[in-house]
């Protein structure tokens, strides 16, 4: 599956789950490690972790598995590494502190 593709899938579980400000930045042009970053949002660790597992299932459900997981016991900053897709579900805290998106603010929003 294209990349772009599991990046749109994993921003559409975010929806499901009511992510708060779910971004797509095409980091290709950019990043020597990663050609996609999914950055989704909640409120609280519970739903930071839901809305990494609905990720999780969704893109399995398309036979697409993670590399790596980290993170999601604590629920506050979940990586999902499928490769060319780096998956971020942040706590909102979390996410406005560190700011991903002014820090990776070259890259194209899809």
């Amino acid at each position: 599956m294209e990349a772009v593709k599991i990046a749109l899938l994993a921003k559409e579980a975010g929806d499901d789950k009511k992510a708060i400000n779910p971004v797509v930045l095409d980091v290709s042009g950019i990043s020597r490690v990663t050609d996609f970053f999914v950055i989704l949002s909640g409120n609280t660790e519970i739903q930071v972790q839901a809305i990494a597992e609905a990720v999780k299932e969704k893109l399995e459900a398309q036979e697409v598995t993670y590399i790596r997981r980290e993170g999601f016991s604590e629920g506050r900053w979940v990586l999902l590494d499928y490769g060319d897709v780096v998956v971020h579900v942040m706590h909102r805290e979390e996410r406005e502190y560190y700011d991903l998106e002014r820090l990776w603010g070259d890259a194209v929003i899809i």
